[in-house]
């Protein structure tokens, strides 16, 4: 934390500018030795035009803006400048290495966003939500990591915390002052419609927080079906393209095919399975594994049925076998079925799926609303917040089964830690490092 450290922070590649970010105690009087104005008397958040030279020579690097951040008012909290250079990758590192050549440090992965955590410029969940807007694909997850990075979480979670905080408070005064007349006496009758309501407030939060991961991380979406009725042309239709080989010969498809498809802010990350049936055929035999495998991890199943045929046992098995998970039952070759079937009729290979579509947007038009609304954001802090229902849910059981509430406090203290983890107030440092580790270099 008492190194001044430095790095690129855009992509190194040719382009019209690249910005060299560096952030600590010297990083001012760093680059003032390679730089040809005044920065010691510059105001904060000013940009100042001029040229990088070598020091102690009077030899020009590049022309250049340098933008000035003082403390505690930049990112990371402390001193941090900016040069905003020339864009190709040669005179980027040339201006790097002598930034680094008089006393910085190169900069670890995330060590700019994890230094804006430890000043307290940031919390945890908010630092997630950096990297969460650096990997966005599309505007819905763009404007989910944008109200983490306003702070969304923290103002979910602090009616929370404070509630808890309540609730100790008053088990704690019990425990030490219970001659004082005027402190509400904690019992079963006043602790548990407080624990309740609680536990209550947190289910809406993970329901949300469900469909929040559905929005950033997509869904797992396997095309199941027997052989031949059309789960390769059903991808390259959703796909726009011919990213599957479609014949007329039974099990073309030996192994998974796969791409991903955005669906009004929802993306569906599509896997087209080997048809599923008996054979001898070694090959495809491997493959059929591999579609069951994709069957148990899917999120949502497609299973595509031949319109244009009765149903057999094949058919009849992989009803079966799916019944238990979120499906959509889809009937191809309606241009050659005599009859119309209760459900989605579609026809592949004329493109013709626009029921399909429908139907998959009606599907998950609900999770859609949560974009812009406060929600947990990833699988850390969703994994704490179910360790805190948890905990308040033991703590629930044990005064309904009569035991005091300054035992059943030593539960609801370990929800409180869980909900400050969140936000790393209380925290381990190998958390710390595992997440900004995977951070870029310069965030």
């Amino acid at each position: 934390m008492n190194d001044t450290i430095a790095a690129i922070a855009t992509p190194l590649a040719e382009g019209a500018i690249s910005i060299i970010r560096v952030s600590g105690e010297q990083a001012i009087s760093i680059v003032q030795s390679l730089f040809d104005h005044d920065l010691f008397h510059r105001d904060a958040n000013t940009i100042t035009y001029g040229f990088i030279k070598k020091p102690n020579t009077n030899t020009c690097v590049d022309e250049v803006l340098v933008s000035l951040f003082r403390m505690p008012h930049s990112f990371t909290g402390e001193d941090v400048i900016e040069i905003n250079c020339h864009g190709g990758v040669f005179i980027t590192r040339e201006i790097l290495k002598l930034v680094l050549s008089q006393g910085a440090r190169l900069a670890r992965p995330g060590e700019f966003s994890e230094r804006a955590f430890l000043h307290g410029r940031i919390d945890l969940a908010q630092a997630e939500a950096v990297m969460d807007m650096v990997k966005a694909s599309d505007s819905t997850n763009a404007q989910m990591a944008i109200q983490g990075i306003r702070g969304s979480v923290q103002k979910l979670l602090k009616p929370l915390i404070e509630e808890i905080l309540n609730i100790i408070a008053v088990i704690e005064v019990n425990i030490d002052y219970p001659e004082y007349d005027d402190v509400e006496i904690m019992t079963t009758e006043t602790l548990l419609p407080s624990i309740e309501a609680w536990l209550k407030n947190i289910a809406m939060i993970l329901d949300k927080a469900e469909s929040g991961r559905i929005l950033k991380e997509g869904i797992k979406t396997a095309i199941i079906g027997k052989p031949n009725v059309g789960k390769s042309s059903l991808l390259n239709a959703l796909l726009e393209e011919e990213k599957a080989i479609v014949t007329d010969i039974e099990g073309t498809t030996r192994d998974i095919v796969e791409g991903s498809i955005h669906l009004g802010g929802i993306t569906l990350h599509l896997i087209d399975t080997a048809g599923i049936r008996k054979t001898d055929d070694v090959i495809e035999q491997m493959g059929i594994e591999r579609s069951q495998k994709a069957i148990d991890e899917a999120q949502l199943i497609l299973l595509i049925i031949d319109a244009s045929k009765e149903m057999d046992e094949q058919d009849h098995i992989l009803f079966e076998n799916t019944k238990h998970k979120n499906r959509l039952i889809v009937y191809n070759k309606s241009d050659l079925a005599d009859t119309s079937r209760d459900g989605i009729s579609i026809c592949a290979a004329n493109n013709e799926i626009d029921e399909l579509l429908s139907a998959l947007q009606k599907l998950y038009e609900h999770h859609q609303n949560v974009a812009n609304a406060p929600i947990l954001n990833n699988d850390r802090q969703i994994g704490l917040m179910r360790s805190a229902q948890k905990h308040m849910e033991q703590a629930k059981m044990a005064l309904l089964a009569g035991m005091e509430p300054n035992i059943v406090e030593l539960d609801i203290q370990e929800a409180y830690k869980n909900l400050k983890e969140i936000l790393g107030e209380y925290h381990r440092d190998d958390l710390l490092d595992t997440l900004f580790a995977n951070f870029c270099l310069g965030k």
